[in-house]
């Protein structure tokens, strides 16, 4: 295979559905601008709520940010979470990985609900050390670690990460898909549900009175906007709020190559390094090949004298590290950076909805603004509104006690069935408390008694199967869905849970 001339993303070679330009007026719910990862899948979330959607792409979609992408999905941020953990505070940090983590399970609920086959997988996520930098930064790991493990996120310290070698931290649970793959399903929901697509039609006019967007000589007409194009239209918005908005917003250039390596040659994970601008690295499993991406060399759009250079030490990079790499691929991608590192979603304008900044989580943070879209118009608490919010100052630490706040939010309903367990041995679980433990056999409620004595336990509610957590004062398993409490050894308290918790092997008796 040769080196295809010019740039070209590797994903957008797969087949997707075309669609018609706007021949008419029309009248809807929400118009949504933009059809890509975002626009697509708040348009298929409106459908859910009974929404009457049309969606407005100016190329083709998924073919512009998105089809330029390198597809990771993880929770972990550019910024280190030690960083935002001392800008924001533990709770605010906490909610931050909570919110990506969210969007790839429902990332990861569409691939199942819709049958859509896009090379979805969990796999793990490696931060570590640049190449050739050995042992640096071991504490700085070794405390990013820790300090994700006490939020809740499965993540541990390793002395050498696979494929690269040198420190650095493993997060389970993260996941890799074929995106033009996945949005070509989402278009074909949306499309299956009575949602419109038009493509080549760029939203020329907007107006509020009546809400309304123009486009190829057309409007529609409409209820609520969502502004989906990854840079932020000025939409209703006036000219002077909306261009301060852009200016708070600061773009960056990142280069990809891609190429065929032999099956096995890298781990199914994802990499990312520490350097400045840094690297990233993972693989697409083909038939009879894998084809590994990797990319880096970000700089200011518009700053970089010569970008093939970008490119090529990209390429010179990627054979130091893998022998007879054959690189048929390169293309770029554009990320929009925030002040405070996190991204800016939700009304920037009456009855118009707005996410842009994702810095490099585009597809989980995408997927979160299309979410927290469905919310609000479906008249929704969302608990990532405040955190998001365009219009936001410094948000600080405080008392805010995040978890007990949204407990109701779906995500926090079953936000420990990916979240990673609260820990991963009952040696970890001191006398006289439980914790809830990871095992081969799923989640684990354990208990060790004031004797050293250790009760193993199915985390499952017997009521509906969200899963049970410690409750410290009362030594009792509380269930956050719907209030159900168990005794220690699982017996019921109070329901509606009827059956007690299930036994997960006999319990330990007291060593030494």
């Amino acid at each position: 295979m040769k080196l295809h001339t010019g740039t070209q993303p590797f994903w957008i070679e797969s087949p997707f559905p075309t669609y018609p330009k706007l021949e008419r007026d029309e009248a809807v719910d929400v118009v949504v601008v933009g059809g890509g990862i975002t626009g697509l899948t708040a348009a298929y979330l409106l459908t859910l709520e009974g929404c009457s959607v049309a969606v407005l792409e100016r190329e083709r979609c998924a073919q512009i940010d998105t089809g330029h992408t390198s597809a990771h999905l993880t929770m972990v941020t550019d910024q280190r979470l030690a960083a935002l953990v001392k800008t924001f505070g533990r709770d605010h940090a906490q909610a931050v990985w909570d919110a990506g983590l969210a969007a790839i399970g429902q990332i990861a609920s569409n691939v199942v609900d819709l049958g859509i086959d896009c090379d979805f997988a969990w796999v793990p996520g490696y931060l570590h050390a640049p190449l050739g930098a050995g042992a640096d930064g071991v504490d700085a790991f070794r405390e990013e670690a820790a300090l994700a493990a006490e939020l809740g996120f499965d993540a541990e310290f390793v002395d050498a990460v696979p494929f690269v070698g040198g420190p650095g931290v493993r997060f389970s649970d993260q996941a890799r898909f074929h995106p033009y793959k996945y949005l070509a399903g989402l278009a074909r929901a949306i499309a299956d549900r009575g949602g419109m697509i038009f493509e080549r039609c760029p939203a020329d006019e907007f107006s509020d009175k009546p809400v309304s967007v123009k486009a190829n000589g057309h409007t529609i007409t409409c209820q609520s906007i969502v502004l989906a194009t990854h840079t932020p239209l000025l939409g209703n918005a006036g000219t002077l709020s909306a261009t301060l908005f852009q200016t708070k917003l600061s773009l960056y250039s990142t280069y990809v190559v891609g190429g065929r390596v032999a099956k096995g040659r890298i781990p199914d994970a994802l990499f990312w390094d520490t350097q400045d601008p840094y690297h990233y690295l993972r693989l697409e499993p083909q038939r009879d090949h894998d084809f590994v991406i990797f990319g880096g060399e970000d700089h200011k759009t518009g700053q970089a004298t010569d970008t093939d250079a970008c490119f090529d030490r990209l390429d010179r990079t990627l054979r130091s590290m893998i022998d007879g790499v054959e690189v048929t691929h390169r293309w770029s991608g554009q990320v929009i950076e925030t002040p405070d590192g996190l991204p800016y979603i939700g009304e920037t304008a009456t009855r118009q909805f707005s996410g842009t900044g994702f810095s490099g989580n585009g597809m989980t943070f995408g997927t979160l603004t299309g979410m927290m879209a469905a919310d609000r118009f479906a008249g929704r608490a969302n608990p990532w509104t405040d955190l998001f919010d365009p219009g936001r100052k410094k948000i600080v630490g405080g008392l805010w006690d995040y978890i007990k706040e949204n407990k109701d939010y779906p995500y926090y309903l079953v936000r420990d069935r990916f979240a990673g367990a609260q820990g991963k041995s009952a040696r970890e679980v001191p006398r006289g408390t439980g914790k809830v433990i990871d095992s081969a056999n799923g989640k684990l409620a354990v208990y060790r008694d004031a004797r050293g004595a250790v009760t193993k336990l199915s985390a499952v509610c017997t009521h509906m199967g969200c899963l049970v957590d410690w409750n410290e004062a009362e030594h009792t398993w509380d269930c956050p869905c719907h209030g159900s409490r168990f005794k220690p050894d699982g017996k019921v308290i109070s329901g509606p849970a009827e059956s007690p918790l299930e036994p997960a092997g006999r319990a330990e008796s007291p060593k030494g």
